[in-house]
């Protein structure tokens, strides 16, 4: 496919950010940590560190402060009652609304915040009492706070998992944010990012440089099996540039079978593999020398039994044209797909003719189609072009010790 089709592609991205969690439009018997070194469940809160105002105990021998503090007024709907606790444990955390109900919600894996399962209302009272621990001892903390009206700028956010889906091996969890995430809030962020996955396997974040997208993932591709559970607890939350997020997102999903495709430039075919072991190999054509395809591990991001390939608006006036596509695989945002060529039978296995794509013959477009999923790794060798970070869902074009250094905290490998 030509370069001719990034003006659709880019209104595709945007179309993700709109209110609902959209797909795109066109990707250990260690206990496993968490990107900022707690354990995998809730990280710990910007909001966490006391602050004056907490009030003393009430009972018991000993003293430890909560947050917010007492009387508090404007804070975030996605405030999160902090605790500074040494040596006891945190037993009841209750948290009441004005003349209304309770709030639910978890403490934190490292102890240090309870997380309330959902945003908070805007401008609403709420009271907390946190019941502690300690020596045989008990004691209570008691605070009230108010939050914030409902703000006038917001970031749009979009999350790429939905409920009740199988995907592949390769499936990051990818979170898109317009307008993007500034370095400096990136870690605030983050924080309220929570990924779990069953069986647990370790997984780190990684953000795209300009701060639109943050990938989750594993040091391997996830077991199969798996089941993962995202929740990116962004409302009302802070994000800097006097913005908030836009709203909760979460999604639970399986990872399902182990497939991959393979593709070497040199021998123009496809090695397709079912849980480590071959069952296919395919002839194929790829991008031409004027439109070379990719190197590198993509993941299938969006499929399509039929679509339409419209470069009409391209500038060169050589890459214009219009065409019926059968058995589409997306593998990047400027527009190149696994997909039925019967043009092109005759140059595959031998030629490369393609804009970019892989062309393969229509009756193995359609057993590919048939096998694969949203979230299985593709990867392709020996082309001309290397493949760009964020072009597509990457998060798998580079080593583990690469991807981690894309993290807004410290990793505990």
């Amino acid at each position: 496919m030509s370069r001719g089709t990034r003006g659709l592609v880019k209104a595709a991205v945007l179309a993700v950010l709109a209110p609902l969690a959209l797909a795109a439009c066109g990707g250990g018997g260690e206990t496993p940590r968490f990107v900022d070194g707690t354990t995998a469940g809730p990280a710990a809160s910007a909001g966490a560190t006391p602050s004056a105002g907490a009030q003393e105990p009430v009972s018991g021998a000993f003293s430890f402060s909560i947050t917010p503090a007492a009387n508090a007024k404007n804070l975030p709907v996605s405030s999160e009652i902090g605790v500074k606790l040494e040596g006891g444990e945190v037993t009841a955390v209750t948290v009441t609304e004005a003349g209304g109900a309770k709030v639910s919600g978890t403490m934190r894996d490292d102890g240090s915040a309870w997380v309330p399962s959902s945003p908070l209302k805007y401008g609403k009272t709420y009271t907390a009492t946190v019941t502690a621990s300690k020596d045989g001892g008990t004691a209570s903390q008691t605070t009230t706070f108010t939050t914030m009206g409902e703000p006038g700028k917001r970031v749009g956010t979009g999350l790429y998992l939905f409920d009740d889906r199988t995907y592949g091996v390769a499936m990051p969890v990818v979170v898109e944010f317009h307008p993007g995430v500034a370095k400096k809030d990136r870690a605030g962020v983050q924080k309220r990012m929570f990924v779990s996955t069953d069986p647990p396997q370790p997984g780190a974040w990684h953000w795209v440089s300009n701060g639109t997208q943050a990938y989750y993932r594993a040091p391997e591709y996830w077991q199969p099996g798996t089941k993962i559970t995202a929740r990116i607890a962004l409302g009302g939350h802070p994000m800097g540039k006097g913005r908030y997020g836009d709203t909760d997102r979460k999604a639970t999903a399986k990872i399902g079978a182990r497939f991959e495709m393979k593709v070497d430039n040199k021998s123009k075919k496809m090695t397709v593999l079912k849980d480590g072991k071959v069952v296919k190999t395919l002839p194929v054509s790829l991008g031409k020398k004027a439109t070379p395809s990719v190197s590198g591990t993509m993941v299938v991001m969006e499929k399509k039994e039929q679509t339409v390939f419209d470069t009409t608006d391209d500038p060169n006036p050589t890459d214009r044209y219009r065409v019926d596509i059968a058995f589409a695989q997306r593998l990047t945002w400027s527009g190149q797909y696994i997909h039925a060529a019967p043009w092109s039978v005759s140059q595959q296995g031998r030629t490369n003719v393609s804009h970019g794509c892989v062309n393969v013959s229509t009756d193995n477009a359609r057993w590919l189609f048939g096998q694969s999923k949203i979230g299985d790794p593709v990867t392709v060798t020996g082309t001309e072009e290397k493949l760009g970070a964020g072009d597509g869902w990457t998060a798998w074009n580079m080593s583990w010790s690469e991807f981690i250094k894309g993290s807004a905290l410290p990793v505990t490998q």
